[in-house]
C-alpha cells in the first residue's frame, strides 16, 4: 500500500507542473517576421553542416579503432 501511494504521490508530482506549463505556452502569442524564421532557418542550415563531419570523423575513429583490433588478433593466432 505504501509503495501505491509513493508512487502515486511520485507521479502527481512529475505531471503537476505540466498544465501550467502548456498554458503558458498557449497565452504567449509569436509576432516573429519572416525575417526571424529566415535567421533560425539559416543557423539550422550551420548546425547540420558542422555536425555531418563530426559524425564522419566519429564513425572513422570507430573503424580505426576496430580494425587495429582485428589486425592485432590475426597476428596473435598466426
Amino acid at each position: 500500500m505504501k509503495k501505491v501511494a509513493a508512487s502515486t504521490l511520485l507521479i502527481g508530482m512529475l505531471l503537476g507542473p505540466v498544465g501550467s506549463s502548456l498554458a503558458a505556452a498557449q497565452a504567449r502569442q509569436d509576432n516573429s517576421g519572416i525575417v526571424v524564421w529566415a535567421f533560425l532557418g539559416i543557423c539550422a542550415l550551420i548546425v547540420i553542416a558542422q555536425l555531418v563531419p563530426a559524425i564522419m570523423v566519429m564513425l572513422g575513429l570507430v573503424k580505426g579503432v576496430t580494425e587495429k583490433k582485428d589486425q592485432a588478433y590475426q597476428r596473435t593466432t598466426r
